[in-house]
């Protein structure tokens, strides 16, 4: 007999309670309540057995569906069958909380077996003392290695570098180079490349491994590695190597330091997950929430929005202080009352259409000289064209509606007015704010839904009182 309870809304199969995750893709409640119940009963074997066989990204997953308490216990019962690179696959917040209740014996044991680029975004959540701790319980030269990564500013291509990579001199051959990755049992565990440096690691060329697969063994790599170079600074953002990679369609960049040599690899993993962190950046920045995330307390979210909703707060008041200069003119014709918020929404959202497309291309650094006089040209004719089209129609209803013609008229004029501010204040704020070094993303919003709200207001009310004689 069919259990209700097993199947899902709208399924007209029973969920396989051994399978991870539904037909939709996302995670079968009764595989998670199921760890549960291996979990309060200390079922060590019952949990390995469910947990073995999946993914790290499936394990992140699952660590965010936990509570917080069976987050760590969850990982204290697999103890060293645990994968540590699963914690790169979860919310900055969960890391930090599960970091924070497991021994820096048990980290440095799990960092030690990660690929450098995962260790180090792990180490980073962890306060200086503590990781300096975790760091000196590990092998010497991988101590050295994440130290210099952690050195590099935040978000930049040497926080993000895999310092694991084969790198060779020009005058091997190709068989030398095949008995030298047979042999050699420190090499990293997935490579697309090969490395050709001089004695002071300088790179020289790189080599693919489709191109060296297909080369006899007495070639020498000098004669075959491309000498066309692509390599990023270890403190160039992060954004920089992930626009590299999508430019010149790459799988792997070096990353040199100061005095050229090479110090590390960027994988084309690591760079769509920047794409990723940097796309979602900008979306809860247009928003004025921060660096807010689901996992996020109530009070965390609070002041990741309070800060600009301050903002909004005063920018609001401006606009009711120009309402209230036309409150006379409002008294002697209430249906200005009823027709002054369209004005300012649809300029609100004409303007925010331009100011999208503008932060993405300053995001993207598609806007050059010659490039921005033909945009704000471009934008301002969207708005007047839009302006047009839109007064004709809320003119037309507005005039049945009230049985006002010139009211009509009014509101169209204004329309147009408001659309034209609108396109041109959603390309000049990011501007001017990019050319006074201030990310776009954060503040175009509130001051482009400003400007709309004061001049929607200003041009209706305005308008209005002159041609009515309300003044």
């Amino acid at each position: 007999m069919t259990d209700v309870a097993d199947i899902p809304p709208g399924d007209g199969q029973r969920t396989d309670p051994n399978a991870l995750r539904d037909a939709e893709g996302h995670l079968n409640s009764l595989w998670i309540d199921r760890l549960r119940t291996h979990l309060a009963a200390g079922e060590d074997a019952e949990i390995v057995d469910m947990m073995a066989p999946l993914h790290v990204s499936d394990t992140g997953d699952v660590l965010e569906a936990l509570e917080a308490g069976e987050r760590v216990h969850l990982v204290t019962m697999l103890g060293d069958r645990f994968d540590y690179s699963a914690l790169t696959e979860v919310d900055d917040t969960i890391r930090a909380d599960i970091l924070q209740e497991l021994s820096n014996e048990q980290v440095a044991r799990g960092v030690s077996a990660l690929d450098s680029d995962d260790a180090v975004q792990i180490l980073e959540d962890i306060d200086a003392p503590a990781r300096e701790e975790i760091l000196a319980q590990m092998p010497a030269f991988e101590r050295l290695s994440l130290k210099r990564s952690l050195d590099f500013p935040e978000e930049s291509a040497g926080r993000r570098m895999q310092t694991e990579f084969i790198a060779i001199p020009p005058f091997w051959t190709v068989g030398q180079t095949i008995d030298y990755l047979r042999s050699e049992q420190d090499l990293p565990d997935e490579f697309f490349q090969i490395y050709v440096v001089d004695p002071s690691y300088s790179l020289l060329g790189t080599l693919p491994l489709d191109k060296f697969l297909r080369a006899r063994r007495q070639v020498r790599i000098e004669d075959i590695m491309n000498k066309t170079l692509f390599e990023v600074e270890a403190g160039e953002d992060q954004e920089e190597a992930a626009r590299m990679f999508e430019r010149y369609d790459l799988v792997e960049l070096a990353v040199v330091d100061e005095n050229k040599r090479l110090v590390g690899v960027l994988t084309v993993d690591d760079m769509v997950d920047v794409i990723h962190e940097e796309a979602s950046e900008d979306i809860r920045l247009l928003a004025g929430v921060g660096d807010e995330e689901l996992s996020d307390n109530v009070w965390s979210a609070v002041r990741s929005r309070s800060s600009w909703l301050v903002v909004n707060l005063v920018t609001a008041v401006l606009a009711s202080i120009v309402i209230g200069l036309f409150d006379a003119t409002i008294e002697q014709m209430v249906a200005l009352a009823v027709l002054m918020p369209i004005v300012a929404s649809m300029g609100g959202n004409a303007g925010t259409q331009t100011m999208t497309i503008t932060v993405r291309a300053l995001a993207l650094r598609e806007l050059d000289p010659h490039r921005i006089g033909r945009l704000v040209l471009r934008e301002m004719s969207v708005g007047l064209v839009n302006g047009v089209l839109f007064a004709l129609l809320i003119g037309i209803v507005t005039a049945v509606r009230f049985n006002n013609l010139s009211l009509g008229i009014v509101i169209g004029m204004a329309m147009i007015v408001n659309m034209v501010a609108a396109g041109t204040a959603g390309i000049l704020i990011p501007l001017a704010l990019n050319r006074l070094k201030i990310d776009p993303a954060i503040a175009s919003s509130t001051f482009v839904t400003a400007i709309t709200d004061v001049i929607g207001f200003f041009a209706f009310l305005g308008l209005a009182g002159l041609w009515f004689g309300l003044f």
